[in-house]
């Protein structure tokens, strides 16, 4: 039972990341979920082996000793003497979070960590809900740091949000061709612009390819981004140049990810469900997703390194 139950643990699934929680420490409560799973499991039979035990001779009124052929269990391999069967697991993290936002974060068990690097490799977007606050500016750009200016906003309108934000965006598309480094005259970067394909052939500054308003009430305002290379902190200062491009000042007071690549948060899994249990089906059901994806996003010529589906159960410790 155990190693088929691990069998079905190499792949990707994502969990939600609560803000507040570290990616490292959701990481490593992830791991503990799936060990305990993993060893809770009945252990097999012991192995039974024949000892010849000294007894009485049965019949005999002087009670001889004699010894007797006896099959006893033997417990070299009993959990109580050698432990758990299973002491790690391997657990990779994607594009993490910092412990201030919060949302999809997408996690690898076993051979399903190669799949990360596959993701990196194909430059997926992502995106993000941002919420800002007019009004102030912060030293770290988040709405709680360290104050050092307050402003009025009375001034900004929606329109002038909006033309803020096309101007951003444009000005990223044509940077977003400029990384691609394809060239726009030909057929094959025309289709690849059909299909949303054209992205950075290696690394890259922030690429914004859509941001919307999704909210405006002065002060609050709430961003739609769908971006690539990001940081968390580079999305705060994001909010803090508009703000200024708006005569005004802005902090941000959430950053949320809504989409990692090809995981949303309908694929995440709240903390309740960091379970073995729920793990598996959630990396089952994703498997045949992620090779689709994974092949039609890699660039041509290159290959996904490893399928979901060819998986091999973890050794057990001696």
């Amino acid at each position: 039972m155990r190693p088929r139950g691990l069998a079905r643990l190499h792949g990707l699934f994502a969990a939600y990341k609560p803000p507040g929680l570290k990616w490292k420490h959701l990481r490593d409560t992830v791991e503990l979920q799936l060990l305990k799973g993993v060893n809770a499991g009945k252990p097999p039979a012991p192995e039974q082996r024949v000892r010849f035990l000294l007894g009485p001779m049965e019949g005999s009124e002087e009670k001889e000793l004699t010894l007797t052929a006896t099959s006893v269990p033997t417990l070299t391999s009993h959990p109580l003497v050698c432990g758990p069967a299973f002491t790690s697991l391997k657990v990779g993290v994607g594009h993490r979070l910092d412990a201030q936002a919060s949302g999809v974060l997408v996690l690898g068990v076993g051979h399903g960590c190669s799949l990360l690097t596959d993701m990196y490799s194909a430059h997926l977007t992502k995106d993000y809900t941002v919420r800002g606050l007019l009004g102030k500016a912060t030293e770290d750009f988040c709405e709680g740091g360290p104050l050092v200016e307050k402003t009025t906003f009375d001034h900004v309108t929606r329109e002038k949000l909006d033309r803020i934000l096309a101007m951003i965006q444009g000005s990223h598309q044509k940077a977003l061709v400029m990384y691609s480094n394809v060239d726009l005259q030909t057929q094959e970067a025309y289709e690849m612009a059909v299909r949303g394909l054209i992205r950075p052939m290696s690394k890259s500054p922030m690429l914004i390819t859509g941001i919307r308003c999704l909210y405006f009430a002065p002060p609050e305002f709430l961003l739609e981004v769908q971006c690539m290379h990001e940081t968390q902190k580079q999305l705060r200062r994001l909010v803090h140049e508009i703000g200024l491009e708006l005569k005004s000042t802005a902090v941000c007071s959430q950053v949320r990810r809504t989409r990692d690549g090809f995981f949303t948060l309908d694929d995440a899994l709240l903390r309740t469900q960091w379970n073995l249990q729920s793990i598996q089906n959630a990396i089952q059901a994703a498997a045949p997703r992620v090779a689709v994806e994974l092949e039609k996003s890699l660039r041509p010529g290159q290959a996904p390194s490893s399928s979901p589906v060819q998986a091999s159960p973890e050794t057990p410790r001696d």
